[in-house]
């Protein structure tokens, strides 16, 4: 709205400031600030004029020549003549369209500013130094100063990145056809080729899809169920030693995640400790097929899983437990109600209540959950000719589309239909929670 207001009602000198950055600052006795706003200005011009065009003249054809080789009469050997790169064009030219954009707002600010010192010369107020301007960042602008660094690292690091990883969905930028190097836009096919079931990719995408979300339910439920059990279990009166079963269960913690599912891997293999006890007890004849059988590898996985995540859930649960008003309990004793009634009565819905949004981050944890899968069974069993595996989530799979198998454009696609089956997913189930609607307490 002040930008507006700037280009309805500003005067000569203030629109002017539109096409020359600072000019209203300098004007009108702001003249560090505006000399800031002008250098800017003439630096983005020549970088543009430099680099920046060049970028995003580049950009919609992703680059077409290849790398050659030419003959050097002088030396009398071939030299090799360097191609494009078309990773390189749309990584830079989507780095010189965020620039351009912090430019514009920039740009926006600076004719607001321009806008805003022409409102105070009318109304005879006064007008800020750059030294008062400084030091409001360390008083009522202090947010910015504190922001900033944060924000630009967000922006470089965090959104860069996925914009990125967004438009290579829209490539071809895979070994197929040799299209590591050189690559162009093909619009939407890769997601047709995605979700068309009748094809071998579209058949394994929605088959590691259920999967992921059958094991985030069960790793999910089972983890919420049977942590709060254990911790109610550890709460009660008659316990003893209440701290001392925490600490044996906290201990799962301590230790690598990475090195206790290896270690599970090794004792569940095939000659692993297990089978070889289990045949030793003449229980069983041949080895249980806990990773070549695809019923019994996602079950091993659940069941590991509970060994890694109920003692989370028993800590969290722990802290929330012990906050439960005992009034309600002590009224529930005296209307009659038994221990069964007063757990799905009272603490059942309070838990609930309080630890919905920890469910829901915890379900979002769970799809994405890398090291579980990937360090105990590595998504086996693996049918020939597939590129998952029986027991691979969708950030399995497409750490093995892109690493293994390099087919970085459906890498990106599985990336984008993970996020938005995420983000609308929680977004709906979160909405339709008594945490959201109701903010103010528990009743």
């Amino acid at each position: 709205m002040d930008l507006i207001n700037a280009i309805k009602k500003g005067d000569l000198i203030t629109r002017a400031s539109a096409l020359v950055m600072g000019l209203g600052n300098i004007l009108r006795g702001q003249i560090i600030k505006g000399i800031l706003y002008l250098a800017a200005e003439i630096g983005f011009i020549v970088f543009m004029a430099l680099y920046g065009w060049q970028c995003l003249a580049a950009l919609p054809g992703l680059g077409s020549r290849e790398q050659g080789e030419i003959w050097n009469e002088a030396l009398g050997v071939y030299e090799y003549v360097q191609g494009d790169n078309s990773l390189l064009i749309l990584l830079y030219g989507i780095a010189v369209l965020f620039i351009a954009t912090g430019f514009i707002c920039l740009w926006a600010g600076a004719v607001k500013s321009a806008y805003t010192v022409q409102v105070c010369r009318e109304q005879n107020k006064h007008v800020n130094t750059f030294a008062e301007d400084v030091k409001s960042l360390f008083d009522k602008n202090l947010h910015k100063l504190l922001l900033s660094l944060p924000v630009t690292g967000i922006l470089i690091f965090t959104i860069l990145p996925l914009i990125f990883m967004i438009a290579m969905a829209f490539t071809n930028y895979s070994k197929v056809d040799g299209h590591l190097v050189l690559f162009d836009w093909v619009g939407l096919d890769n997601f047709k080729q995605m979700f068309d079931v009748s094809g071998s990719l579209g058949k394994t995408f929605w088959s590691v899809l259920g999967w992921t979300i059958v094991w985030a339910v069960f790793a999910t439920a089972l983890n919420y169920i049977l942590g709060m059990l254990l911790a109610l279990l550890i709460n009660r009166k008659g316990t003893k030693i209440k701290g001392f079963w925490r600490l044996i269960f906290i201990l799962s913690i301590a230790i690598p995640q990475f090195v206790s599912l290896l270690v599970m891997r090794s004792m569940l293999s095939q000659d692993g400790i297990i089978n070889v006890m289990l045949k030793n007890a003449g229980l069983i004849e041949k080895a249980l097929p806990f990773f070549s059988n695809a019923t019994w590898a996602r079950i091993t996985v659940i069941v590991v899983n509970l060994w890694i995540g109920i003692p989370y859930t028993m800590m969290q649960v722990t802290g929330i437990l012990q906050n439960i008003p005992m009034e309600l309990y002590e009224a529930a004793e005296v209307d009659g109600a038994g221990p069964i009634v007063r757990f799905f009565k009272i603490t059942l819905p309070y838990m609930l209540f309080v630890t919905t949004p920890y469910l829901i981050t915890t379900f979002t944890a769970n799809i994405n959950n890398f090291n579980i899968v990937y360090l105990l069974t590595k998504g086996d069993p693996v049918l020939s000719g597939s590129t998952a595996g029986k027991t691979d989530l969708l950030v399995t799979w497409l750490y093995k589309m892109t690493v293994d198998y390099q087919y970085y454009n459906l890498g990106a696609v599985i990336g984008i239909m993970t996020f938005v089956f995420l983000a609308i997913g929680s977004l709906l189930v979160y909405r339709r929670t008594k945490s959201y609607k109701d903010e103010e307490g528990f009743q």
